[in-house]
C-alpha cells in the first residue's frame, strides 16, 4: 500500500455537465484534491462556475484548490491555491488566506525554486512534466531522480504533474511522489474507470 494520493486537475471547460462528471470521478475512489483550473474568465464569471464543484468536493471532504489566482481563492473561501512562478508569492497567499490554507508552487524541474518554495512555507511542490502532455505546453521536463532526491531531504509533500497515466505513474509512485496531478488522463475518456484504473496502480492490486 502506498502513501501516494489523486490529485484531480479540471480540464478547462467546466461547464455543462462536468458538475456530474466530477461527481463520478470522486465517488469512484479516494481523491485527496481537485484543483480549478479555468482561464479567460473574469473573477465573477469563475467564482459562478466554481462553487457547484467546490459543494461537490465539500461533501466528500476532497480539498478544493484554486488554480493561479489568491483573489478567487480568497472570495470562495477555497481550501488553497496553487500558485506559478508569476502568480504571487507564497507570504502573499498566506497573507490572504490564512494560517490554514493549503498553498501549493509549481517549481517545473527546479531543485532551486522547490527549496525556495519550502523556505517561503509552501505545503506542497509541484514537479513537471514528467510525460509529454496535451494539457499546457511544456516548457520543463523533469525526471524520477527529483522525486526521490527531494523526498530523501524534505518533509514537504511533493506532487508529479504532466502525461500521467494509469499506465506509466507507477515509477513515480516507486520514486516518492505524494500525489499525481492528472487531467486528461480522466476527463479525455470515462472518469469514473480512469479513477478506478489510477487507485489499481497506487494500492498495488
Amino acid at each position: 500500500m502506498t502513501d501516494c494520493q489523486l490529485y484531480l486537475v479540471s480540464p478547462l471547460d467546466v461547464s455543462g455537465a462536468f458538475p456530474d462528471r466530477l461527481a463520478r470521478a470522486l465517488d469512484a475512489g479516494p481523491v485527496a484534491a481537485f484543483q480549478f483550473r479555468v482561464k479567460g474568465h473574469d473573477e465573477h464569471e469563475a467564482a459562478r462556475l466554481a462553487e457547484p464543484l467546490q459543494t461537490i468536493c465539500g461533501t466528500r471532504e476532497v480539498a478544493f484548490i484554486v488554480n493561479d489566482s489568491i483573489g478567487l481563492a480568497k472570495r470562495l473561501g477555497a481550501d488553497g491555491v496553487h500558485l506559478g512562478q508569476s502568480d504571487g508569492t507564497v507570504a502573499e497567499a498566506r497573507e490572504r488566506l490564512g494560517k490554514d490554507a493549503q498553498i501549493g508552487v509549481t517549481c517545473h524541474d527546479s531543485r532551486h525554486l522547490a527549496m525556495e518554495a519550502g523556505e517561503a512555507g509552501a505545503d506542497y511542490v509541484a514537479f513537471g512534466a514528467f510525460f509529454p502532455t496535451q494539457t499546457k505546453q511544456t516548457d520543463y521536463v523533469a525526471g524520477t531522480d527529483l522525486l526521490e532526491w527531494w523526498q530523501a531531504i524534505f518533509e514537504i509533500p511533493c506532487v508529479a504533474i504532466g502525461g500521467i497515466t494509469p499506465e506509466n505513474c507507477a515509477p513515480l509512485v516507486t520514486a516518492g511522489a505524494d500525489f499525481l496531478a492528472v487531467s486528461q488522463a480522466v476527463w479525455g475518456g470515462d472518469e469514473a474507470a480512469a479513477v478506478q484504473a489510477f487507485h489499481r496502480v497506487l494500492t498495488g492490486a
